[in-house]
């Protein structure tokens, strides 16, 4: 597999068990900095122990994302440590990167454009980010729905559904890819020699002339 490809290029098509791994990987990658960040945290005094732990988060853990263009996060951000804020940027940049890639691919395995990355994550993300500034009253709910709905919609659409089957407009089809390539991988199946495998006996010889098996054969 062209690994460049598959987690950095948008062009093409993945199947659902290719996003499946890159959500998995995005997971293990996000564990391992949390774990150098507080390392980093014990070893400057400001934590005293270390937490493990993996989750996994069908929005590659990017809800953080919409805090930067949420002023009253700018605080937060200012106060945090330089080194956790160089981690945090450079992890979110690369998760970012990574999920945009393989849905973009994903939603063309679907036939849909990548512009379905819209409603399926910006919107919703923007709208969880800024909810509770709106005012409470009895027609958020009918206000939230449909962003509700738009994310369970993309959920399904990424995750769960199969690709078309066959070419489609941005691409063949990666199923059909990985059976091309098993199969000719495969070694050939050796035939039968019969040239090799069959002896002409003299009639001076022992046991008597003609065709026989050979032995061993």
């Amino acid at each position: 597999m062209d690994w460049t490809w598959y987690l950095f290029r948008f062009d093409g098509r993945i199947n659902r068990a290719l996003l499946w791994q890159a959500l998995l990987i995005v997971a293990l990658l996000a564990g391992l900095l949390e774990i150098a960040g507080q390392v980093i945290g014990i070893l400057a005094g400001t934590r005293s122990t270390l937490k493990l732990g993996i989750e996994l988060d069908f929005d590659f853990g990017l809800d953080g994302l919409f805090t930067l263009v949420d002023p009253r996060a700018s605080h937060s951000l200012a106060s945090a440590d330089l080194a956790t804020a160089i981690l945090k940027t450079s992890g979110m940049a690369l998760f970012f990167w990574i999920y945009l890639a393989t849905a973009i691919k994903r939603l063309h395995d679907r036939d849909r454009s990548g512009w379905w990355i819209v409603p399926f994550f910006f919107l919703p993300g923007l709208f969880g980010q800024f909810a509770d500034l709106l005012p409470k009253s009895s027609w958020m709910l009918p206000l939230s729905l449909p962003f509700s709905i738009l994310w369970v919609w993309g959920l399904v659409e990424m995750f769960c559904r199969p690709g078309t089957s066959g070419h489609n407009r941005f691409g063949p089809d990666p199923l059909l890819e990985i059976e091309d390539s098993s199969s000719s991988s495969a070694p050939p199946a050796k035939s039968w020699d019969q040239s090799h495998e069959i002896e002409i006996v003299p009639p001076s010889a022992s046991p008597p002339g003609g065709m026989h098996v050979k032995r061993g054969a």
